[in-house]
């Protein structure tokens, strides 16, 4: 589902050919494979995320892929194990959200960044759209209270000009933002994407769990309904409201 995403942030990030670049978040590998293609055999990628077990699956997939300009490295965001001044770029696709102190963290990025260089990242828009509503907004009409933990929401920039301000305070220049449209398209059908959703739903957590047990079949039934609103032929149309934001080390 995250592929016009990963492509979006970077052609937003402007790698160069030989540059050092800095994932944050890396999951399972994207954006920082594409990243490491772009930069080519003289850069290099660095994968970072707090599960080795998600960086072994993007280690593989880079293998897979031939790529010899890459590595990972289990590390927290807050606490970066790299030298002052060291990279030409830093992105991260959906992971600046989970920083629980955002300043603190985008303060050490702006530390291992060289100066001139750029951070990039890219975070959820509004919970009301397609994708958290169909099934997200559901549970939560069902489970009330909060949706997330304040720290652990997805959508904790989705108010135009909130990241740029945690950019600014953590002392980025030249800051720009912007919202963009993308697709953002299941493969498959509304059972599989609701399993696939739910699997995934940490930051939901607490929630899910709030919902009575016996009201689970009527809560499946209607998440199903209103993900097909969004079915065109064998996929599940969505699409995604994203905040992209940038910031330079001057």
């Amino acid at each position: 589902m995250g592929r016009d995403v990963t492509q979006a942030l970077v052609e937003y990030a402007a790698p160069l050919p030989g540059m050092q670049v800095l994932d944050l978040a890396s999951g399972t590998g994207e954006p920082a494979i594409t990243l490491a293609k772009r930069v080519g055999p003289e850069g290099h990628v660095t994968a970072l995320d707090l599960s080795e077990d998600l960086l072994e699956v993007a280690a593989a997939r880079a293998r897979q892929r031939g790529l010899t300009n890459f590595s990972t490295q289990q590390a927290d965001a807050h606490a970066l194990p790299f030298p002052d001044n060291f990279f030409g770029l830093v992105t991260s696709r959906f992971g600046v959200m989970f920083f629980q102190d955002g300043v603190k963290a985008l303060r050490d990025v702006l530390r291992v960044l060289k100066p001139g260089a750029r951070a990039c990242f890219a975070a959820w828009g509004p919970f009301s759209q397609p994708f958290w509503s169909s099934m997200m907004g559901v549970v939560h009409k069902y489970a009330g209270g909060r949706a997330t933990d304040p720290d652990h929401d997805p959508c904790r920039y989705a108010e135009p000009g909130s990241l740029s301000n945690m950019m600014r305070k953590a002392g980025f220049q030249q800051i720009h933002e912007e919202t963009r449209n993308l697709p953002w398209t299941w493969p498959g059908t509304a059972e599989e994407v609701w399993e696939l959703t739910r699997q995934m739903a940490t930051p939901f957590q607490a929630m899910i769990n709030r919902v009575p047990i016996e009201k689970w079949d009527e809560v499946n039934n209607e998440i199903l309904q209103t993900i097909s609103q969004y079915a065109h032929e064998d996929t599940i149309q969505f699409g995604a409201v994203v905040i992209f934001a940038s910031g330079t080390k001057v």
